[in-house]
C-alpha cells in the first residue's frame, strides 16, 4: 500500500468512544491542534452496552470530569431520559447520581460538540500502526496509507483491539455492535513490547416494548426533583420515561443450569477474564445458586425506539436459550427479542506500564486511556481520556504534567490502582477502593477540582467567577453559624421540638445545634434567618461541613501524613535489585511498577512495611545503586 502525508498535529486521538472524547476535547481547549481518527464517525460515544452514566463512585467521577472542564455531564444533562439520586437515605459519602441515557441523542449531541471544538479535526480512518523512533512516537499509519505526524498519540481503542463476539459456540473477530476490529493496531503495540491481557465483558439482550406486559413488573421512575451532573447546567429535562423492575424465576435458573454445558463461559470457548463486579446471568446463578430470584430492570434505550435494555440479564448463551430465559421472566412471556447478548473478548495493555500520566513508560509521547488500560465502563473510560488530554496538551504546550492524588478525586484513585497495582480483571471503580471517601463527594467535586479546570483553560471566566462566588459563600454563612448563639427562646424551642430534637436550656452555637443529627440547615435558616437566602447548592456545602467536620478533619490529617509519603521522592534508575534486605516479590514488582515516591511503592502488590522502611533508610542514606546504561 503506497502512502502519503496526511498531516502534522500536536496530538493524535486513536479512537472516539467515551476516553476518546474526552481526551480530544480537552487537548484541543487547551490550544494543542488534534485530531481524533476513529473508523465510524457515526459512533462517537457510544454506548454499546447499558445507556446509563453514573451510579455509585461512577456518577461522582462524571461530576469531577465536569468539575475539570470535561464534557460527558453537559451531554448526558441534555440527553438523558431518567434521573435518579442514589443513597439518598445514606451519608453523603456514597450519594451518587445516575442517569438513563437516550442512546442516539447522547452520540449525536457528543459528535456536535467535538464537531464545535476549535483546534480540533475529526476523520474517518483505521489506524493500522504507530511511528516509533529512537523509543519516542513521531505519528500514525492508517489503513489506507495515510501517514499523520504527531508530537503525542493517544490510544483509546476501547474493546476494539482483536475484538472477538462470542455467542454460544459462535466465535468471530469483531469490534461491538459488530463493528470492525483493531487487529493491525494490536500487532503494532505486541511488535513494540508491550505486555497485554485477554479480557472479555459482555452485553444482554434487547427487548421491544411494544411486547413487554409492563403490569407485571414494578415501575421505577425518575425523581421529581431535578438533578444535574453538570455544575453548569440550568435547563432540565421533566418528562422523564420510567423503568421497570422484575426478576428472574426458578424457571430460569433451571434453564441456565440445563444449558450451562451450551455457556461459552463453562464450555472453554471464552478464554478472557470478566469483570467478577459485573457478572453474567450464568455466573449469578452457579455463584449465588442459594438466591431463588435475581432483579431484572427493563430500561429504555431511547424516546425514539422501542428497543429496551434487558439489564441484569447479561449472557453469551446460544440464542435458541436467551429466548427460553426472556420468557420465564414475569411480563416478558411474549416479548420479542430484537437483539441477542454476547461477550467479546478483547486486547488490554498490562496498566503498569504506564506512569501516572498515562504515557507509556516504553514510548515516549504515547499515552494510552480507557477499556484498552484495563477498565470497565464508560465513567472510567471517560476518566481517563480527560486526563490523557490534559497530560499530552502539558506535553506539547510544556506545562507541568497534572496527577491527581488519591485524596484528590475517585479519578486519582483510578489511575492510581491502575499504574501501582495492575488489574487481574476488567477495573470497575468502587466507594471501597477509595480510602478518602468521605472527601470525594458527589456535592463537593467542583471545589476540589474547578481551581485545576480553570488554570488549565478548560474552565471559562465567568464559569470560574460564579465558582469563587459560591466557595465565598459557603466560608461565610459557616462562620455565620459559628459566631450566632441561639437563645432558647419559644419559637426557637417549638423548631426544634418539631424536629424531633432536645429543647436547649442555654444558649447554644448555631452550628453546634446544626450537628445536632435531627437537625438541618432549613430548619438553622429559619432560627436565624441569613440577609440573603443562600441557594440549595450553598446550603448542602455548609450543613455537610459542619455536621462531618470531625470526621473531615480526621480524614484530612490522614491526607497530610500521606502527602508526607508522597514528597519524599524515589530517584530515577534505581536498580531494586542491588538493595539487600528487600523481599524478592518487592523486589520484581517494584523493577515493573517503578514508583515514582515512597507512598505510591507502599500501595504495589507484594511491597510489604518492612520492604517500605528498607528503601527509606537507603533513599534517606543516598546508598542506593542505580541502573547501569
Amino acid at each position: 500500500m503506497p502512502q502519503f502525508e496526511a498531516g502534522t498535529f500536536d496530538c493524535i486521538v486513536i479512537g472516539a468512544g467515551h476516553a476518546g472524547a474526552e481526551a480530544a476535547h480537552a487537548a484541543a481547549q487547551m490550544g494543542a491542534r488534534t485530531l481524533v481518527l476513529t473508523m465510524n464517525l457515526d459512533m462517537i460515544a457510544f454506548m454499546p452496552c447499558n445507556p446509563s452514566l453514573g451510579g455509585p463512585a461512577k456518577g461522582i467521577v462524571v461530576r469531577e470530569i465536569d468539575a475539570l472542564g470535561g464534557v460527558m455531564g453537559k451531554v448526558i444533562d441534555k440527553t438523558h431520559i431518567q434521573m435518579r439520586m442514589l443513597n439518598t437515605g445514606k451519608g453523603p459519602a456514597v450519594r451518587a447520581l445516575r442517569a438513563q441515557a437516550d442512546k442516539v441523542l447522547y452520540q449525536q449531541e457528543m459528535k456536535r460538540t467535538l464537531e464545535d471544538q476549535e483546534n480540533l479535526s475529526l476523520h474517518q480512518g483505521v489506524v493500522e500502526e504507530l511511528i516509533v523512533e529512537d523509543g519516542e512516537v513521531k505519528g500514525v499509519i492508517t489503513q489506507i496509507g495515510a501517514v499523520y505526524r504527531a508530537k503525542t498519540v493517544i490510544i483509546t481503542t476501547g474493546t476494539f483491539l482483536r475484538g472477538e463476539v462470542i455467542i454460544g459456540d459462535l466465535k468471530y473477530s469483531s469490534g461491538p455492535n459488530n463493528q470492525m476490529p483493531s487487529i493491525g493496531l494490536a500487532d503494532s503495540l505486541r511488535d513494540l513490547g508491550f505486555d497485554t491481557v485477554r479480557f472479555k465483558t459482555g452485553t444482554p439482550p434487547r427487548v421491544n416494548s411494544k411486547t413487554v406486559d409492563f403490569s407485571k413488573t414494578e415501575i421505577q421512575p425518575g425523581d421529581e426533583e431535578p438533578h444535574a451532573f453538570s455544575f453548569e447546567t440550568t435547563e432540565f429535562i421533566t418528562d422523564q420515561l420510567p423503568c421497570w423492575l422484575t426478576y428472574t424465576t426458578p424457571l430460569t435458573h433451571q434453564l441456565i443450569n440445563d444449558n450451562l454445558h451450551l455457556s461459552p463461559m463453562y464450555s472453554g470457548v471464552i478464554k478472557g477474564k470478566g469483570p467478577s463486579y459485573c457478572p453474567s446471568i450464568e455466573d449469578k446463578i452457579v455463584r449465588f445458586a442459594d438466591k431463588s430470584r435475581h432483579q431484572i430492570f427493563l430500561e429504555p434505550e431511547g424516546r425514539n425506539t422501542r428497543e429496551m435494555y434487558v439489564q441484569g440479564l447479561s449472557t453469551s448463551l446460544p440464542e435458541h436459550v436467551q429466548r427460553k430465559m426472556i420468557e420465564s421472566v414475569p411480563g416478558l412471556e411474549k416479548a420479542e427479542m430484537l437483539r441477542a447478548g454476547y461477550a467479546i473478548e478483547y486486547d488490554a495493555i498490562v496498566p503498569t506500564q504506564l506512569w501516572p500520566t498515562l504515557e507509556t513508560k516504553k514510548i515516549r509521547n504515547l499515552y494510552t486511556a480507557g477499556q484498552i488500560n484495563g477498565t470497565s465502563g464508560y465513567e472510567e473510560a471517560a476518566a481517563q481520556g480527560i486526563m490523557a488530554g490534559i497530560n499530552a496538551a502539558c506535553n506539547v504546550l510544556q506545562k507541568e504534567e497534572v496527577v491527581l492524588g488519591r485524596a484528590d478525586a475517585y479519578i486519582g484513585v483510578l489511575i492510581d490502582d491502575l499504574v501501582t497495582k495492575g488489574t487481574s480483571e476488567p477495573y470497575r471503580l468502587l466507594t471501597s477502593r477509595a480510602e478518602y471517601r468521605l472527601l470525594l463527594r458527589h456535592d463537593n467535586a467542583d471545589l476540589r477540582l474547578t481551581e485545576t479546570g480553570h488554570s488549565l483553560g478548560l474552565i471559562s471566566e465567568e464559569r470560574y467567577a460564579a465558582f469563587l462566588l459560591k466557595k465565598q459563600q459557603i466560608e461565610e454563612e459557616i462562620e455565620r453559624l459559628r459566631s450566632i448563639s441561639v437563645k432558647p427562646e419559644a419559637a426557637v424551642q417549638g423548631i426544634i421540638e418539631a424536629a424531633g430534637g432536645t429543647p436547649l436550656r442555654e444558649p447554644m452555637k448555631a452550628a453546634d445545634l446544626l450537628k445536632r443529627p435531627e437537625m438541618k440547615y432549613s430548619e438553622i435558616s429559619r432560627v436565624i434567618p441569613a440577609e440573603v437566602p443562600c441557594s440549595k447548592e450553598v446550603a448542602e456545602q455548609v450543613e455537610i461541613s459542619i455536621k462531618y467536620e470531625g470526621y473531615i478533619e480526621k480524614a484530612m490529617q490522614q491526607v497530610t501524613r500521606m502527602k508526607k509519603m508522597e514528597n519524599k521522592r524515589i530517584p530515577d534508575g534505581i536498580d531494586y535489585h542491588a538493595i539487600s534486605g528487600l523481599a524478592k516479590e518487592a523486589r520484581a514488582n517494584l523493577s515493573e511498577v517503578r514508583p515514582l515516591s515512597i507512598a505510591q511503592a507502599s500501595r504495589i502488590s507484594g511491597v510489604n512495611p518492612a520492604d517500605v522502611s528498607i528503601l527509606l533508610v537507603y533513599i534517606e542514606q543516598g546508598k542506593i545503586a542505580k541502573i547501569s546504561g
